[in-house]
């Protein structure tokens, strides 16, 4: 098996700029909200959340070429403000940690360490609605919000960029109500080069109490720390 390559590194930045896309389910008394007045209830009332991941990442098709697929799974945590960690345990162990002033990607195999600054990684993509406060007005500036048809048992919300500029094309975003509150299920990303990446939350939480230490990155002994 080849080793990962900089193009799966890359789709990992990509999981990073939107892994802040939650919305949140909510119904009033006899009344069934939309997906964008849910992303509204969302910023005000989740802090925190973790969940079970499993993500595909599809390369576009191209002229006498087969479609690849690369599956990945892991866990998923995030605090508000600014703090987000996903955990890759296969097929390569990896990790992606937000401490809410750096973007750490460590890969476990080359025992590597890149270093960015999330204002500059992060920037106007959906992960600020993952690591901004609770203003989703104040996002409107960076994204066109618009609520989409329920489908497969989901209701929807696409989020994009207002600017035609950045990586990222279109992210559409799938919740599911259950007892304990809103879960978010499926979160499906396109990027501006094709590639399309899938990835479905299992065992969602919201508001959990969150260490501080998960947060929390310190380059393993002898890595190689890179700072782009």
């Amino acid at each position: 098996m080849k080793h990962p390559s900089l193009s799966r590194r890359m789709a990992l930045l990509v999981v990073a700029k939107v892994s802040g896309l939650m919305l949140v389910w909510a119904a009033s008394a006899g009344a069934q909200a939309d997906g964008l007045e849910l992303l509204t209830q969302f910023m005000k009332q989740a802090r925190s959340g973790k969940a079970q991941f499993t993500q595909v990442v599809t390369s576009p098709s191209r002229a006498g070429q087969v479609v690849r697929t690369k599956t990945s799974s892991g866990s998923f945590e995030f605090q508000r403000p600014g703090k987000f960690r996903f955990d890759y345990r296969k097929p390569y162990v990896q990790t992606l940690v937000a401490d809410g002033q750096t973007l750490w990607l460590h890969d476990a195999d080359l025992n590597q360490v890149t270093a960015r600054p999330q204002s500059q990684v992060l920037g106007a993509t959906p992960a600020a609605l993952l690591t901004s406060a609770s203003d989703l007005q104040a996002l409107k500036k960076d994204f066109q919000f618009s609520p989409e048809p329920d489908r497969d048992g989901l209701q929807w919300v696409r989020a994009t960029p207002q600017s035609p500029d950045g990586s990222i094309r279109a992210v559409m975003v799938g919740l599911r109500a259950a007892a304990s509150g809103p879960e978010l299920a499926v979160l499906d990303v396109q990027d501006s080069l094709g590639q399309r990446s899938l990835l479905t939350f299992s065992a969602f939480e919201i508001n959990p109490v969150l260490p501080a230490s998960t947060f929390l990155f310190k380059a393993p002994a002898g890595a190689d720390v890179i700072r782009p």
